[in-house]
């Protein structure tokens, strides 16, 4: 079992991808940050590629944009769980944390915390989701459109506000809406729509991180007060038949497992969980 490691994009999707798209809702993360390093370079300037080979044959996968989180997809074996994990010790890794999908992720934390003198703390509880036919649903009053540049004030503003209502203290909210402000220019792999209702927005809806079948769907915000007349629903129902419609066979989302609202909201749209999947955090032993 042999690693190798990338300097170039588009080299590591090419090796990569054929293994990943087996099961592309499971790897739809790393195909898709993958993507936007091809497409937007300057987003994430720095990042570590690896693939995991038994001869010809690939047999896992890893990326990281530093300082973030390592994405790891399913290796086919725990050898090649092992290679990857070898590779990263020896190259002097300093991971402050891991997203998979489960096994896989329970797996690496396990090794991981054996190897070295950290404790893992869960951070999200995810349900990975698949769409690719959309269901009818009763339409809230109002429409759906793409951002203008005029949106930016507010959508910045629902960027910070979605930042400071769901993602833990420890991450880094800047970079969320720094990827949000890149929707705002609209093309078919990432954007930004509304849903109007009585003369102004009253939800928001992103898409982005393209895979070759697909793209993933989120960020998803609805202010509080507007929040229970099926904006978001409608929002998300009309952004995903969109995306189908314009040549996507797959739509893509990721829940919070610990939210029954918005799983439930979802699976009416059509969207049904394909994985279960965690982010970890790694802590020095002993940290308060």
């Amino acid at each position: 079992m042999q690693v190798r490691r990338f300097d170039e994009v588009a080299a590591f999707r090419e090796v990569a991808t054929p293994y990943l798209v087996r099961d592309e809702a499971r790897h739809n993360l790393i195909l898709g940050i993958s993507s936007t390093l091809m497409q937007k370079p300057d987003l994430h300037p720095v990042f570590d590629l690896w693939v995991a080979s038994d001869g010809d044959e690939v047999t896992g996968a890893a990326l990281r944009t530093p300082p973030f989180n390592l994405v790891l997809a399913q290796p086919s074996s725990d050898p090649a769980l092992d290679a990857l994990l070898d590779r990263m010790i020896a190259e002097g890794q300093d991971l402050p944390g891991v997203v998979a999908a489960i096994p896989e992720v329970e797996a690496f934390v396990g090794a991981w915390t054996a190897e070295h003198d950290v404790d893992a703390a869960i951070v999200f509880r995810h349900g990975i989701y698949e769409l690719r036919e959309v269901m009818e649903v009763p339409s809230a009053s109002g429409g759906a459109r793409p951002v203008t540049p005029e949106d930016r004030e507010q959508v910045m503003a629902w960027a910070h506000a979605f930042a400071d209502e769901v993602l833990p203290e420890e991450t880094d909210r800047e970079r969320h809406v720094r990827l949000v402000d890149a929707k705002l220019h609209a093309t078919g792999d990432g954007g930004l729509w509304l849903w109007e209702d009585g003369g102004g927005p009253v939800s928001l809806s992103g898409y982005g991180g393209s895979t070759p079948n697909g793209i993933r769907i989120g960020p998803v915000y609805t202010p509080p007060e507007h929040r229970g007349r099926g904006y978001a629903t409608s929002l998300v129902t009309q952004q995903s038949h969109w995306l189908l419609g314009v040549g996507r066979s797959l739509c893509f989302l990721y829940t919070d497992l610990d939210n029954p609202t918005s799983n439930a909201l979802y699976r009416r749209i059509g969207y049904r969980m394909v994985a279960e999947a965690r982010e970890v955090r790694f802590d020095a032993r002993g940290a308060a």
